[in-house]
């Protein structure tokens, strides 16, 4: 049985029209959002997303890894290499 890990996910959104599909990924996983900061750069037309995850390291995948299925999403994660009680 894997246990939690603590994790950071960075989202970089890079088109206005991606936008409800990251959010309709972000709902279907929000048991496992513990916080949410959202910045709207809009000289650079981008927006920005931090993350902060506590679940097992295949559930952050899963959903790092439909949150890069995405068209202009990009998404990297870092975890805590162990259990964090």
């Amino acid at each position: 049985m894997e246990e939690n890990r603590i994790g950071v996910a960075a989202v970089i959104i890079e088109g206005p029209d991606s936008v409800k599909e990251v959010n309709d990924v972000l709902h279907e996983h929000s048991a496992i959002i513990v916080g949410r900061m959202g910045i709207p750069y809009r000289e650079r037309g981008v927006n920005v997303i931090s993350l902060v995850l506590d679940a097992t390291p295949n559930q952050i995948s899963a959903l790092t890894g439909k949150l890069g299925k995405i068209k202009a999403v990009s998404v990297k994660a870092v975890m805590s290499k162990e259990r964090i009680s």
